[in-house]
């Protein structure tokens, strides 16, 4: 369920706006984001899994808040985001 830290490293490589930069808000939306699809994946098989149910619903309720501090920044960022992500807003 949660992510290899070579998936993390890539993740980090892909959405960092400079070398070292692991803490800005397009990081860490694309690792949640990738955090949720695995989370999504196995609440298809594990249907009565609601402890995990509720870490996704915790991880959703991250995401959106840091995407709207993003939007409350720049607009254009956000947008950036949605559409590398595919999130659907």
């Amino acid at each position: 369920m949660s992510i290899t830290a070579e998936r993390k490293d890539e993740l980090i490589k892909e959405y960092a706006a400079k070398d070292g930069d692991t803490g800005s808000p397009e990081v860490q939306v694309a690792i949640i984001t990738e955090r949720i699809i695995n989370l999504t994946d196995h609440l298809k098989t594990h249907k009565k899994d609601f402890h995990s149910r509720r870490g996704l619903l915790k991880l959703v309720g991250q995401r959106r808040r840091l995407l709207d501090y993003v939007k409350g920044k720049e607009v254009k960022r956000y947008e950036e985001i949605i559409k590398r992500l595919g999130i659907r807003r």
